[in-house]
Formats: C-alpha cells, structure tokens, sequence
C-alpha cells in the first residue's frame, strides 16, 4: 500500500489495554508512530478531530465463513481470518496462497488452513506448506475431528509449526442431524436435538490432546456451562487453549428458536437460559477470550426452509461491535477487555502485528461513537445476506471512521 501524508486523531478517548486515555495518535507510514495523551502533530499533517470518540484497535474477526468487506468495514473489521470451509476448502497452499492476497488493501484476510484434506477428518493435509503460503493457523471447520489418532498428530504438527488449532467442539456421535439444543423447547417444537453435553465431550477430549502435545488450542465457539467449567480448569492447569464465543450466545436463548424463525438457527445450536448466563459470567471472569463474528452469510434458498432443513449460520459481522458493546453498558467489562476480546486476544493468537494501540503496531484504527442509538435491520444491511438474529434489535454504538494501514476507508 502506497502510504500518503502523516495522520494525527486529535481529541480522543483512546482504549488502551490498562484503561481509558484522553489524548491523539498519530499514524505515518502505516503505522501507528505515537499514542497517548501527550502526542504532539507534525505541521504538515492530516488532522482529524474525534470529538470525543472512542479510538480504538481495528477489529480481527477470527473465524468468519465469508469475505464480505462491506459488511466488515460496517462493523469496524480490519481483520478476519477465514474458515476453511470453502468451495474448494483451503486444504492446498495455492488456495491459501489466493486467499492471504484478497481484500488488500483495505482489509487483510487471515487464511486458517484445513485441518485435513477436503475437511473429512481422515487425512492431515500439507499444514506446513499452507504456513508457507499464508496461513494463519489451522482449522477443523464446521466439523469436530472424531478420530482422536488425527487429532494428536494435527496438534503435534501444529506446535511444531507455533500455529493454533482453532476446533469446533461439538461431538458428531451426540449431535448427528441435531437442530436444536435438547430441552423443553425443542421438544415443544418437535425439533430434532442433542444434548449440550456434545459440547462438553469434544472440549475434554481436545483438550486432553493440547496438554499431551503442547499445541496451542482455540475453541471457537464454547456455549455451554459444563464446556466452560472444563476451560477454566484447564487453564488453572496451564493447558495453552484459549476459548471464543459469538454475541448470539450471550445474547439470544434457545427462547429465540420458538416462531421457527431460521435466522436463529445456528451452530452450535442456541442453550439454555443457564447457559447463555454462565457465557455472560465467562466473559466477565476472563474464562473466554474472543468474542467473534461468525459471520455466514446465507440467502433464502438456505434459511427461507423449514428450521430443521435450513442451513445453520448468522451474518454477523455487522453487529458483532454493538452487541459487544451491551456488555459494558450492562458493566460485564470494560472497554478496555471489550477491545481485548475484538481485537489484542485475536491478533495475538494469529500472530499479527495488529490490535492494539501501540507505537510501532500496523495503524489499523477505528473511531466510534459509542452512545450511537441505531436499529438492527435486515432489510437495511451492507452485508451480502441479511440473516441476523438480531433483526428489530434496538442498539447503540456505531463505527465513523476507519483506517487500514493508516489510509481511511472509503463508506
């Protein structure tokens, strides 16, 4: 990216990882030269004056399914890694190789490459040579490994290449066809389920394998209370496995499912009211680390089925910073672990020079207006499909400006 003049943000609330700083950042050749409340501007550079806004990291969106830049540009997304579940999947170095180069410049994308070859859970594929090309770390997709032989190997290869394992902790034998979570909703509605133990059963046997191999492992979406319990103590443990959820899971109860409406209709499937609270509970505690989009896009021909027939999947991305953000009006967190969770916790397990406002970090910013009121409306969305759970939610918090490498973005 050819980088114009320097930029100073002046008057700013800056979120910092140890609090909140009123002051200015300045960006010059794609980085962030200084922050914090004593920066000074250069006379020849572009000045923007935040009034008083939040400046904060760019997002890093960690497991999207899509590359939908107007939709991520929308909710503050600088960032995003992408799922292997691709047509073709990401099990080649050439397709991981195509997809690290697309977006640029105003977003990069992150390849996570597949675990094993076409995603079937047999045969590792060529992770080294995927690192090569571009990947960022490596992904079971949509899908739980059940063969417990490929899972140690993956994670062995895994550590000695430093990539992280981001696995999806449903166990396949439980949840078969399933639709729902089972309990008094979804048999009321005549729903095929499974038990939220699944979830529980794939986390203890992934992270049994992390502690034999030493292999960095994220779960990427753990909803569950027994799930969380397992996380917890495995960190006390010392277990390198970090843990991310989704704002349909702190937000939304399998409650939402009762019209049939498919755009509730997700993976893994939305809890209880218990568990929903216990995910409120882990993200204050710091039990979880990444709240992330997974944004799917999915048009009618997928969700305009009968709940149990249509395809799982919300689009996410542009609501992942609002929905975030009730969080701290409800005093969960922070903005300063709110943006630790968007941003620094993502960045950090990718591996990216990004996420944090810090001289000498890639200027990739974002100015909001945190007490923005606005309504979720799916017939008003930039993203490529209006599948959201959130459709008539009132909100507040909306992104204003954004820079990539220090170069604004254009609405």
């Amino acid at each position: 990216m050819k980088h114009a003049q320097a930029t100073t943000i002046t008057n700013g609330r800056l979120v910092m990882p140890d609090g909140e700083v009123t002051g200015a950042l300045r960006m010059s050749d794609g980085l962030i030269e200084a922050v914090g409340p004593d920066v000074a501007a250069h006379s020849d550079d572009q000045m923007i004056d935040a009034k008083a806004q939040l400046i904060v990291p760019g997002l890093v969106d960690l497991g999207v399914f899509a590359v939908d830049k107007p939709a991520f540009h929308f909710g503050g997304i600088t960032r995003a890694a992408l799922m292997p579940d691709q047509s073709p999947p990401l099990d080649l170095p050439s397709r991981v190789s195509y997809i690290a180069k697309s977006g640029k410049p105003d977003l990069w994308v992150h390849p996570l490459a597949a675990a094993t070859a076409g995603l079937a859970g047999q045969q590792l594929a060529e992770i080294g040579l995927m690192k090569e090309a571009g990947a960022r770390g490596v992904a079971t997709g949509r899908h739980w490994i059940a063969d417990s032989g490929v899972m140690l190997r993956l994670m062995q290869y895994a550590a000695m290449l430093d990539l992280v394992v981001v696995s999806h902790s449903e166990d396949a034998g439980l949840t078969g066809d399933a639709a729902a979570t089972a309990g008094e909703m979804a048999t009321r509605l005549g729903l095929p389920s499974a038990p939220a133990q699944a979830e529980a059963l794939a986390i203890a046997r992934d992270i049994a394998l992390a502690e034999m191999s030493g292999a960095r492992l994220h779960l990427r979406q753990v909803t569950t209370k027994d799930g969380l319990a397992l996380v917890r103590a495995a960190k006390a443990r010392g277990v390198p496995v970090t843990a991310g959820v989704t704002p349909a899971h702190f937000m939304l109860s399998d409650l939402a499912t009762g019209e049939f409406r498919t755009f509730a209709r997700l993976s893994p499937p939305l809890r209880s009211e218990d568990d929903r609270k216990a995910v409120v509970a882990a993200i204050g505690e710091g039990t979880i680390d990444v709240i992330s989009s997974g944004h799917d896009p999915l048009g009618a021909e997928d969700k305009r089925l009968p709940f149990a027939d249509a395809l799982a999947g919300m689009a996410g991305a542009e609501t992942l910073l609002a929905m975030t953000l009730t969080l701290v009006r409800d005093d969960v967190i922070d903005l300063s672990r709110a943006l630790d969770l968007l941003s620094r916790n993502p960045a950090q397990l990718l591996g990216v020079n990004a996420g944090k406002l810090e001289a000498g970090r890639e200027a990739d910013i974002g100015l909001i207006d945190q007490e923005k009121p606005w309504i979720v409306d799916r017939r008003k969305m930039n993203s490529t499909a209006d599948n959201t759970p959130f459709d008539g939610q009132p909100t507040q918090g909306r992104v204003t400006a954004l820079f990539k490498g220090g170069q604004p973005i254009a609405d």
